[in-house]
């Protein structure tokens, strides 16, 4: 069973040196998979036999001399519902795309098949991905392993619990308001929400959709930090229009000790007040970094309000999501926008006024989020990462009554809107810059806390580096009770 939760890096390592069979492995996670997933509810879209016939496929390609085997060579993995795969599909939870069955996959997931991946399973995804809980009426609802009546939260909350749970080696979620980094927090795995843009997200919008988001980027989850950058690897590069100009070509900075790193760290903001029991890890991991040499400051900010930043994200992120609504919804907010007053900031009123915003007004909203990314570049001159949480709360009860907003977690034993803590996601999200998430503490409740560790513009290696580190020297990845 141990081997099930060996790094991605590890297994693809074994499996080129044949020191493990593609068919071994797979059937490995098959019986996994057959004796957890009905509890977890985490992988909905699945073809074993498929998966089996291609890894026996890998096995018998090792024997040839002319092979070149991928980084990825017989390695199972799984990716977020909402990627085309072709023959399988894809619903975004919504009941009215059950039957929409794309006949290509997505670029990413060529890229992964081509590096010798085996795709053989989808993990599920609230509606419209829209969610911090992840459920919809056509998969039910995914559960997390740590406590099955607590969240993985959403949108790639599936894949976070099948990775936690031993049921796969690799995952490709998505990201707009912390749908990689959230789960990666509250299932105690890795979670990386890449630069926007470095990856290209062509295959993974609602049907008819080809745009590419603002905000939105798509990127690797895995149980070790080195995986996020093996991962990263294959799928980073153009759509297939920017092919024709350009090309990744990521600094990929190798951090060999903590001593002489400059360290920002924001452990909470009265903006979204975060939990002691998530707040006190990043702290006392902090006080960890400062004892091992690294110059860490609980002060230093880019120069902008965060305050301000947080109803920048709102506005930038619900303009970026008003094609996905359901019709109840679109009769909603134009009416709730009208009748709420202009200094009413709570997320209803924000979201609202987004959903309905004039061109020209976005304009000036994009403009500010432009100079608080130049404000960015040069806070990142002085310090090479920020450390933040990535949500307010450790993973928090099943609740599906009511609106995102109506529905309460408790945050120093005070009631908090579970929308409030979208302000983690947007600080560093909105403005584009990498983050990866990784696994630091688990609180009394034995339920895991992760930090986030954001980067300047493109130095999404470096992040992972610095995950490496904690990796390595603070905290790894540990499998939750019951799956070892």
């Amino acid at each position: 069973m141990e081997t099930a939760f060996w790094s991605a890096t590890r297994l693809a390592k074994a499996l080129r040196a044949k020191k493990l069979g593609a068919l071994e492995l797979f059937d490995l996670y098959a019986r996994r998979i057959e004796r957890y997933n009905k509890a977890l509810n985490a992988i909905c879209v699945m073809d074993l036999e498929a998966g089996r016939r291609a890894a026996r496929a890998a096995d018998r390609a090792l024997g040839k001399r002319s092979l070149k085997p991928g980084a990825l060579h017989g390695l199972p993995m799984t990716v977020k519902e909402s990627f085309d795969v072709a023959g399988w599909p894809k619903t975004w939870g919504m009941p009215e795309f059950r039957d929409n069955v794309p006949r290509r996959d997505a670029l990413a997931v060529q890229r992964l098949k081509r590096a010798g991946a085996i795709v053989f399973g989808k993990t599920n995804v609230p509606l419209l991905l829209a969610d911090s809980q992840t459920y919809n009426a056509i998969y039910g609802t995914t559960n997390n392993p740590w406590n099955v009546t607590r969240v993985p939260v959403g949108s790639s909350g599936g894949g976070a619990a099948a990775l936690a749970a031993g049921l796969t080696a690799l995952e490709m979620g998505s990201d707009i308001g912390a749908s990689i980094r959230n789960p990666a927090h509250y299932c105690g795995v890795y979670g990386l929400k890449p630069t926007w843009g470095v990856c290209s997200p062509e295959g993974h919008g609602l049907p008819g959709a080809l745009q590419e988001s603002d905000i939105a980027a798509i990127g690797p989850l895995a149980r070790s930090a080195e995986d996020l950058a093996l991962e990263l690897d294959v799928i980073a590069g153009p759509g297939t229009i920017g092919m024709a100009g350009w090309r990744a070509e990521l600094e990929k900075p190798v951090l060999k000790r903590i001593r002489g790193l400059r360290v920002a760290v924001m452990a909470s903001h009265p903006t979204a007040e975060v939990d002691a029991s998530v707040a006190g890890p990043i702290e006392e991991l902090a006080r960890w970094l400062a004892k091992q040499g690294a110059k860490v400051s609980d002060r230093a900010r880019p120069g902008f309000d965060p305050e301000e930043a947080h109803r920048v994200y709102i506005a930038l992120l619900r303009a970026a999501t008003s094609d996905r609504q359901t019709p109840d919804k679109l009769k909603l907010w134009p009416e709730l926008a009208r009748t709420r007053a202009a200094d009413d900031m709570s997320y209803e009123a924000q979201a609202a006024r987004a959903y309905v915003m004039p061109h020209r007004e976005w304009l000036g909203v994009s403009n500010r989020r432009h100079q608080m990314r130049l404000a960015w570049a040069e806070f990142f001159r002085d310090w090479d990462v920020l450390l933040c949480p990535t949500a307010t709360t450790a993973a928090f009860p099943h609740n599906q009554k009511g609106e995102r907003w109506e529905r309460m977690v408790s945050v120093n034993g005070r009631p908090q809107p579970s929308t409030t803590q979208m302000f983690w996601a947007g600080y560093s999200g909105a403005v584009y810059l990498p983050s990866t998430v990784a696994p630091i503490a688990l609180t009394a409740e034995r339920l895991p806390v992760g930090v986030q560790i954001v980067g300047p513009q493109y130095a999404d290696y470096r992040t992972i580096a610095f995950a490496r580190l904690l990796e390595r020297e603070y905290r790894a990845f540990e499998p939750p009770p019951g799956y070892e």
